[in-house]
């Protein structure tokens, strides 16, 4: 936002040198990114008369001028009167006028920040010239070099040009984003109020911006049919238009191009001058429109059609999708709402009446617009910080007025005023304890209230504080708002240097955060490799593993095509990193990863507005090549290295077959004939999924058929871990080692024979003070027998405190080996 501190000037008293207002401004407003002292271009530029006009002797196009400066110049040849002879080509040139003079020395404004070229005295047509009559382009005030400049004010031979039109400026150059909640400071006349608050001075706005401005009526007559049509008042919330008849489109007066030229606009006519102007006098756009182009006298807004084109004003044509706001001649696009208007409808030196339109545009909306076709202009970037649509009737009717001021003509309809927003502000209630406790002040309600009513605020000091912000103010809402304005206002350099009170007690441990470090190191130890992979997914990727895009959150202004959605489960982001990492060269491996997952369909426990998010640890092991490891089928590779889990965190875990329609997507990757899923031991918290991956899911990842993995609820294996850990000290006594082998009947399921031995061996081991391991050691069934399958677990048995014989050991497997004939049909082998 570039801030002109002369026009700032125009509006408040600025008083401070501009190194301490530009630390002010630092400070208190905004981060500066650049000052530019604009004096510099015009230095030695002088205002002259032209005493006399006469035809060049030696060139039919040029004209031999002599000039009064005042005497101001010194150094330059002068005839016998103290008049400076100059040759100049413009057709405008005549005697007694008031023109620039570029005197020889100085440099020609526009070729200031380029190629500086320095005018000297030379000979033209063997006529020596001292200087040069500057054009608006010559003065970089515009694009018109057709002639030279008419010096417009009350000004006498020899007055400085920079002063005399405010170009001994300063350009304050702030960060865009300093401002982004601050739509009124993208404006010169809100920057003003902003000065005069950090100054402590009273501000007050024009008569003209009030929130209720009208036109006078003066016998005006409705000549020009015009109406408005808006079809979205959600994203238009106000629309306001109005037609003028009779109008002279020319070049502005000298001292609006030189204003606009100051912060980097280039003058175009004195009615577009004037849009932009009042936009960046007020922040609120407006654009003009060639009435009788437009022809039917409507105005219509709607969402655009696809596959409709329009000519905008910077010459480019774009192809539109559905979703952009236009605004039509009731038919046909004629502007890019919130943007750009179109070169179908500009207003040029032909053009009798206009239309002059000022509205609100949503600013997500805008935003969007903007970036999907690349037109970030100064409009974008005001409407794309929340406007308040309560000022456009003051902006409409001011601009309206200087127009007939400017450009003449008459005003041929009513101010329409299509509008859709609730009108009064909302008053915040705080109490100055609220303010001075979050800024560690003591500040008086009449202090508060004397900050705040500079700014315009209007404060009532009965008990609480009541405030209500301005009509141009949208970012106030909350007591916080306000505090942010005190503390603001009065100075945050003023706040007291005081380190906050602390509890010297330690902060509390963070169990989640301490137990995922506990699963880093169990998962690490057991050969594993922690993966970090971002939370948002392309909605292929989760196609191809069987979930459902639908039921995840879509990221609308997404940073890259394959990060589209919040992904629902960990599995698919790892399962995307194996074929990268195979064709690498690592053939086998296992990598997890601890996050989060959602699912928006789930409402339980869910924060408002926000989708229910899910702590999730996965894990998936692939290997390529024939290995030792690859003993059995994959799903035991990966339940092997979960039951590691949870040997580690001292639980039990219980498996079941996958329901045909298991409802969660973290289920969906799997293979369910070859998965299963996980409970606690007692059957009662569901932990999440463990096998293998469906074929379609291999395929289509491009991995190796033996792969595996695991998707468990963190927060779920939180709930069942014991409350204390149970020690056992290393028994002073050597284990017995036994393999134990049932033969069972081939439907026999595996989870069902390892928690019948684990429970039977518990009830005999207990009362003889036993200790024991079981290890599950393999599957086999034999080709000639499809009936059985025998299923083998390496027992470990140790007595703590004495040395156990063959003979009681085989007695308790016997034992064993007898409930599992009996209660199985299981015999050992």
């Amino acid at each position: 936002m570039k801030v002109s501190l002369n026009w700032i000037k125009q509006l408040t008293s600025v008083n401070l040198p501009i190194d301490r207002l530009v630390e002010k401004i630092g400070a208190q407003l905004g981060a500066i990114e650049e000052v530019i002292d604009t004096s510099k271009r015009y230095e030695g530029l002088l205002v002259v008369r032209v005493v006399s006009c006469i035809k060049h002797p030696n060139a039919d196009k040029l004209s031999l001028c002599l000039v009064d400066d005042g005497g101001r110049k010194k150094d330059v040849k002068r005839n016998e009167d103290g008049l400076i002879q100059i040759v100049c080509g413009a057709p405008n040139v005549k005697a007694g006028m008031l023109a620039v003079w570029i005197p020889p020395g100085s440099t020609v404004p526009s070729t200031f920040d380029k190629d500086p070229f320095v005018i000297e005295a030379r000979s033209i047509r063997n006529k020596t010239s001292q200087g040069m009559l500057a054009s608006a382009k010559e003065l970089d005030i515009g694009d018109d070099h057709s002639g030279i400049v008419v010096v417009d004010k009350d000004a006498k031979a020899g007055d400085s040009f920079a002063e005399l039109y405010r170009m001994n400026d300063y350009i304050i150059d702030i960060e865009n984003k300093m401002f982004t909640h601050r739509p009124d400071c993208f404006g010169m006349l809100g920057l003003a109020r902003e000065l005069a608050g950090i100054q402590q001075q009273a501000f007050k706005s024009p008569d003209w911006y009030r929130e209720n401005a009208s036109l006078p009526a003066d016998g005006r007559k409705n000549v020009l049919k015009l109406s408005i049509n808006n079809e979205l008042p959600e994203l238009v919330q106000r629309f306001c238009a109005v037609a003028v008849k009779d109008v002279k489109v020319g070049p502005s007066p000298v001292w609006l191009q030189a204003s606009l030229s100051r912060v980097g606009v280039k003058s175009i006519n004195n009615i577009v001058d004037l849009t932009n102007f009042y936009m960046l006098l007020t922040g609120q756009p407006l654009h003009a429109y060639d009435y009788d182009k437009v022809k039917t006298g409507i105005l219509g807004v709607r969402l655009s059609k696809k596959g409709e084109k329009l000519a905008l004003l910077n010459g480019k044509e774009v192809t539109l999708d559905k979703s952009a706001v236009v605004i039509t001649d009731g038919e046909r696009p004629i502007g890019l709402g919130g943007i750009m208007g179109g070169s179908g409808t500009e207003v040029d030196e032909n053009t009798r009446s206009i239309i002059l339109e000022c509205a609100n545009f949503d600013m997500n909306q805008t935003r969007k617009t903007a970036m999907e076709y690349g037109l970030f202009t100064d409009a974008a970037t005001r409407f794309t910080k929340n406007q308040s649509p309560r000022q456009n009737m003051a902006v409409i009717v001011k601009v309206a007025e200087d127009i007939l001021r400017l450009g003449g003509g008459r005003v041929a309809s009513a101010v329409l005023d299509d509008k859709h927003y609730g009108v009064d502000s909302t008053p915040v209630d705080v109490s100055p304890e609220f303010i001075n406790a979050r800024l560690g002040l003591d500040l008086s309600p009449a202090e508060i209230k004397k900050l705040l009513e500079n700014v315009e605020f209007k404060v009532e000091t009965a008990g609480k504080l009541k405030i209500t912000p301005p009509f141009w103010r949208t970012d106030i809402e909350i007591p916080e708002d306000i505090v942010e304005e005190v503390g603001r206002l009065y100075g945050y350099d003023k706040l007291p240097v005081v380190l906050p009170e602390r509890k010297l007690a330690p902060a509390e441990r963070n169990q989640l955060a301490d137990f995922k470090d506990d699963l880093r190191d169990i998962l690490a130890s057991a050969g594993a490799n922690e993966v970090l992979t971002y939370s948002f997914v392309h909605g292929s990727l989760m196609e191809k593993t069987g979930q459902d895009p639908a039921q995840a959150y879509r990221i609308i202004n997404a940073l890259s095509p394959d990060l589209q959605f919040y992904r629902l489960s960990l599995t698919p982001s790892l399962l995307s990193k194996i074929y990268p990492n195979y064709r690498a060269g690592y053939k086998e491996f296992a990598i997890f990863e601890l996050g989060k997952g959602h699912n928006k369909l789930m409402k339980e426990k869910a924060v408002k507005h926000l989708p229910r998010e899910f702590e999730m640890l996965s894990l998936v092991f692939t290997s390529g090549e024939k290995s030792p490891r690859r003993r059995g089928a994959p799903f035991y590779q990966a339940k092997n290295i979960l039951q590691y889990v949870a040997e580690r965190l001292e639980i039990e875990l219980s498996f079941r077959p996958i329901p045909k329609e298991e409802p969660f997507a973290a289920a969906k990757p799997f293979d369910h004939e070859r998965s299963a899923q996980v409970w606690d031991a007692a059957g009662k918290v569901p932990l999440g999924m463990v096998g293998e991956y469906r074929q379609s899911v291999l395929a289509n990842l491009k991995l190796p058929e033996y792969s595996a993995g695991f998707e468990i609820g963190i927060e779920e294996l939180m709930s069942i871990l014991p409350e204390h850990s149970a020690y056992l000290p290393l028994s002073r006594f050597p284990e017995v080692e036994q393999d134990f082998c049932l033969q069972a009947p081939a439907d026999s399921n595996y989870a069902e024979l390892s928690s019948f031995v684990h429970a039977n061996l518990e009830k005999l081991s207990q009362p003889a003070g036993y200790n024991y391991q079981l290890q599950p050691l393999d599957i086999y069934q034999r080709q000639s027998d499809e009936k059985h399958k025998q299923t083998t677990w390496r027992i470990m048995l140790w007595h703590p405190q004495r040395t156990l014989t063959v003979k009681e050991t085989n007695l308790l497997l016997d034992e064993l080996a007898a409930s599992a004939k009996k209660e199985l049909k299981a015999e050992r082998i």
